[in-house]
């Protein structure tokens, strides 16, 4: 058996521990490891022709090159955002410039049928892909043409539909609760408004259970367009109700102000998606616009992508590499580690294809307040989702 792995989006703690363990299992198994560096940027960049010249694309992995890993955060194979269903002609490699043509209309083209050339002629039996939902997108698309995957979902937003919980959103909440309570003692010494950016594109997840953790005065969310002439004077009654004459407002880098859009900028990525980031800026101007009262801005953004994961993400980084290799172990393909109800399984590869996960406001929030609320804990998993 000859198990090929890769990690494609933004990294998240955790990442590692998943290699480690697929490695560990598999050569205990006697079969052979090799990773995709630089996610599907990998297999695309492979040339069949001259792997010699193609052997940066490839990371042979063994038990002693993963030894350590799991100590620390990011991905020893490196990722990226590339999609090769839609590969742009500056991103095309050299050697695929003859095989694929644009013409005028196109700016993308569709490199699978190179994708799984390369896996053929390096005979990978199965691939593993780490990622999110776009990640994990083009690996249905995969199994789709016939080759054997296996998806494990990762993102700091918790929004890869069809599992309750990913890799990397334990570690992305434990390290927001602790920034921002270091934060408050500046925010208290100059009597200011904190308004801290926090990741979550569709879903407020991470902002809201960050919140309730961290006692936030306010939390602004994807799901919830903002009223600012709503929120302003809630965040000036909170500042005054302290005594260290403070308030803090988390913001999901997600979140819109009623009639407007998500702030966005820069170029789209292969998934079609802008960077986002800002909206924090924008909804603390207008809340001094209409009290007057000075703010702080901080945007946490990589710093709780950075260092090792904490432990229940290397539990489940652990878990569901385990449960990939047991279903590889039986020649179950085409499957998505998952959890549901607090308990591990699995989904068809193509279920995060099927929808958007977002937070359950209902549940978890007081709308008209802006406010991490649990209405009902009896029943909940232990994540509250």
């Amino acid at each position: 058996m000859h198990i090929g792995i890769l990690t494609g989006g933004g990294d998240v703690p955790g990442l590692n521990a998943v290699i480690k363990k697929v490695v560990n299992l598999a050569t205990a198994k006697n079969y052979r490891v090799t990773g995709f560096r630089r996610g599907w940027a990998g297999p695309l960049g492979f040339n069949v022709n001259e792997p010699e010249q193609s052997k940066s694309c490839l990371m042979p992995l063994d038990v002693q090159s993963v030894r350590g890993i799991d100590r620390f955060g990011g991905t020893i194979l490196h990722s990226s955002r590339t999609n090769p269903a839609k590969v742009k002609k500056d991103e095309l490699p050299r050697f695929l410039q003859t095989e694929f043509t644009f013409s005028d209309a196109e700016q993308s083209v569709d490199t699978t049928k190179h994708i799984i050339s390369v896996l053929n002629a390096l005979k990978i039996d199965v691939l593993i892909a780490i990622g999110g939902d776009d990640t994990l997108s083009y690996a249905a698309r995969l199994h789709e043409e016939g080759v054997p995957t296996i998806c494990i979902p990762k993102t700091m937003d918790n929004d890869v539909y069809g599992t309750d919980y990913c890799i990397g959103f334990s570690t992305c909440v434990s390290r927001s609760v602790e920034l921002i309570t270091r934060l408050r003692s500046t925010a208290g010494s100059h009597e200011r408004i904190l308004f801290v950016e926090l990741f979550g594109r569709h879903s407020g997840e991470s902002a809201l259970i960050t919140g309730y953790l961290c006692a936030a005065d306010r939390v602004l969310i994807p799901e919830v367009p903002v009223n600012l002439d709503q929120v302003a004077p809630l965040l000036a009654a909170d500042r005054a109700a302290t005594p260290s004459n403070y308030a803090v407002c988390l913001v999901s880098e997600g979140a819109v102000i009623e009639g407007g859009a998500p702030v966005q900028s820069g170029e789209t990525d292969a998934y079609g998606h802008q960077k986002l980031g800002g909206i924090g800026a924008q909804i603390a101007q207008g809340v001094k616009a209409r009290t007057g009262i000075k703010n702080m801005q901080q945007n946490l953004a990589y710093l709780v992508r950075a260092g090792a994961p904490d432990a229940l993400d290397l539990m489940v980084a652990k878990n569901f590499a385990t449960m990939a290799m047991q279903k590889i172990e039986t020649r179950q393909f085409g499957l998505m580690m998952a959890i549901k109800n607090g308990r591990y399984c699995t989904q068809a590869a193509d279920i995060s294809t099927k929808g958007i996960r977002q937070a359950d406001v209902h549940t978890l929030y007081d709308q008209a307040n802006y406010l991490p609320q649990v209405k009902n804990v009896d029943g909940l998993p232990m994540f509250l989702s």
